[in-house]
């Protein structure tokens, strides 16, 4: 009798950290709510700037929900005592960072001679905006900016406008075949592994709704076009900082 209660003590203690660390954690039941309702993917859910609420960062940027998983906001957070810093876009700048690497043998990259500094700029050969950015490549180059393209096609994946960046970063030569789309010259139909489609998800993961988006080094998104004096100024504000 006293061997059979010794055994089941054993058992008893061998078996609760199993159960314990098998619990679910209120993360991962606001992750699995966020997942399951919206179809979402959840790379992480922490405790967000506001008391009360959990920031999670997805697949299509980051949203806002209540403890209970009952409630969702989906917007910027503003700190008022910090010169109006977007803490959201600043919850994106380490992992954007972080998901980059996996595409770098993805972009297309018009190095500076004398390199200062690299951004990264989701871009549409249709795009207006883009082509003027690309126009004035040579300005960028010479002040030290190497700009690095990935491929965010407006009309999404698939589309014409999906299959025309592919024949680009397809191309024999890629560079030269960006130069001429970006003139509105038509290019030769080609297929290969770009990952179009990953790299228009991975622009849809950083907030990404528009081009020219161009992320900075320190994984901050600035939308739109930026000349390139106006950029690089930036740039070296946040070297300063």
């Amino acid at each position: 009798m006293k061997l059979s209660r010794t055994l089941t003590m054993l058992l008893t203690l061998a078996l609760a950290p199993m159960a314990f660390a098998s619990s679910p954690t209120p993360n991962d039941m606001l992750k699995k709510k966020v997942e399951d309702t919206l179809g979402l993917e959840v790379s992480s859910v922490s405790a967000a700037p506001v008391s009360g609420l959990y920031q999670v960062i997805t697949n299509r940027g980051v949203l806002y929900i209540t403890q209970d998983g009952s409630k969702l906001i989906h917007g910027n957070i503003y700190d008022l005592d910090s010169s109006m810093k977007n803490l959201t876009e600043a919850a994106l700048a380490g992992p954007r960072l972080e998901m980059l690497k996996n595409f770098e043998d993805k972009m297309l990259v018009y190095k500076a001679q004398n390199e200062k500094h690299v951004v990264t700029v989701f871009t549409d050969i249709t795009c207006g905006y883009c082509r003027k950015l690309h126009r004035e490549m040579a300005d960028y180059n010479k002040l030290g900016i190497t700009v690095r393209y990935l491929a965010f096609p407006r009309q999404g994946v698939p589309s014409p406008n999906a299959d025309e960046m592919e024949a680009v970063w397809c191309a024999k030569d890629p560079l030269k075949a960006m130069d001429d789309a970006k003139a509105g010259n038509a290019i030769a139909a080609a297929k290969c592994d770009a990952d179009i489609a990953g790299q228009y998800n991975l622009g849809g993961s950083f907030g990404v709704n528009g081009t020219p988006a161009i992320v900075l080094e320190d994984g901050s998104m600035i939308p739109g076009y930026q000349p390139a004096s106006a950029l690089y100024d930036m740039l070296e504000r946040n070297v300063a900082r």
